[in-house]
């Protein structure tokens, strides 16, 4: 089937929605048995094994999402840098990771409709791999943050997803960066951020995070991920600037020293129409949450669209 009907855009797609998102890039390779463990998380597996990306792709799409958000979450000039990749290389490796997906996507059999790619841009804080993605404050300027996600904008730009995915963004600076950073690459973008109970993890009100949205063309939805799941649905209701993107993870807390996940998973599905009426037109899932969660999200949404 072809991913992306000529008739279409992403913008048409949403105006019909609610899309399903698919779930954890990592956790499902981690699944399948690959070490994680390096400073490049799965971003790593974009040089050494695309083929495992392209298989964690079609198990979501086949498990019903409709949205593939591509393995780049942590991919960037300066963290490849640092283990010896060249510029050159880098951009080779972040337009495959569009690539990749949009394979899956074209050979997405059990899809009902159109399916999609959307190039992943994690916040600063991924790229330190300390986990600061859910603190922020870098000492960082908003110019310094603009020059460095401008140039993997770029590249993904090139590789032609049909949304950037700006995620699990920890403050307000970094959101005017990446929005500035967005600036004439003709490709609509999701913002959505990490939060602590109704604001940022940064601190700061998420209705003033939300707010930012106004401001920018490219922006099609805004909202949260990378969250716990129980709070996703107040930091929605807070959002009047655009349509919601909702991702929250499958539940536990994050331990960024040794790197893992502790405590119960959550049932996400359980959310899906809390969501909605909070005005979600993307949804899906985060860290901890795999196919299996994705197919009951998407199967809760078809039975909410039955029902009118």
């Amino acid at each position: 089937m072809s991913a992306v009907p000529a008739a279409t855009t992403f913008r048409d797609a949403l105006s019909a929605g609610p899309l399903v998102l698919d779930g954890g890039m990592s956790n499902e390779l981690e699944a399948q048995g690959h070490d994680l463990s390096g400073a490049l998380w799965s971003a790593r597996l974009l040089r050494d094994d695309p083929d495992a990306i392209t298989a964690v792709h079609r198990a979501y799409f086949a498990a019903g999402a409709q949205v593939a958000i591509t393995a780049s979450y942590q991919a960037t000039y300066e963290g490849f840098a640092r283990l010896g990749i060249s510029r050159t290389e880098t951009t080779t490796l972040l337009r495959r990771s569009v690539r990749l997906a949009r394979e899956a996507a074209e050979n997405a059999e059990n899809a009902a409709g159109p399916v999609w790619v959307a190039a992943s841009v994690g916040p600063y804080g991924a790229m330190l791999a300390d986990g600061s993605e859910y603190r922020g404050g870098y000492g960082l300027t908003v110019a310094e943050l603009t020059r460095f996600h401008r140039p993997r904008l770029e590249a993904l730009a090139e590789a032609a997803p049909d949304v950037f995915a700006i995620e699990t963004i920890p403050d307000l600076r970094e959101a005017e960066a990446v929005l500035t950073a967005l600036d004439g690459l003709g490709i609509p973008a999701w913002l959505s951020y990490s939060i602590r109970g109704t604001t940022t993890s940064a601190g700061q009100p998420l209705t003033e995070a939300f707010a930012l949205a106004r401001g920018s063309d490219a922006l099609v939805a805004t909202g949260v991920n990378c969250a716990p799941a129980a709070d996703t649905a107040a930091a929605l209701t807070l959002n009047t600037a655009l349509p919601g993107v909702v991702y929250p993870n499958g539940g536990g807390v994050w331990d960024p020293g040794t790197r893992s996940w502790r405590g119960a998973q959550d049932e996400i599905a359980d959310l899906a129409p809390s969501w909605l009426r909070a005005g979600a037109v993307l949804v899906g899932g985060c860290c901890r949450v795999g196919p299996a969660e994705i197919r009951e999200l998407a199967d809760r949404l078809a039975a909410a669209a039955a029902d009118g």
